[in-house]
């Protein structure tokens, strides 16, 4: 089945990508590349993001990351990410908002009571 971007996992993914984005740069700033592979790496190759930056620049906007320090790297700018207090917080609270619907979507497509 090809994805046509309507999918079931086209949409988890990018309500996700925030919430995996911020758990990745919990432990040190990273550019995107990094971001990228370090996703790939954890997910064994399960989870990517296509369009990351996007993801990044919506973070940004909102205050939940900033760019710490950027290098030039073979003529290029590399900017490196990492998150902000906010973040942390919101990081914290979406976790926990994250957990609490997944039981309760397991408990209802499992067939339990919650």
């Amino acid at each position: 089945m090809v994805d046509s971007g309507h999918s079931f996992i086209a949409y988890y993914k990018r309500a996700t990508s925030p919430l995996v984005v911020l758990t990745l740069l919990r432990d040190r700033a990273m550019y995107g590349y990094e971001i990228s592979s370090e996703m790939k790496r954890r997910s064994g190759g399960a989870f990517t993001i296509s369009v990351l930056y996007p993801v990044l620049y919506r973070l940004q906007e909102q205050g939940y990351v900033e760019i710490s320090e950027t290098e030039v790297v073979d003529g290029r700018a590399r900017s490196y990410y990492r998150i902000t207090d906010d973040g942390r917080a919101y990081l914290e609270q979406t976790i926990r908002d994250y957990r609490g619907i997944s039981a309760v979507f397991e408990a209802l497509i499992g067939g339990e009571a919650t």
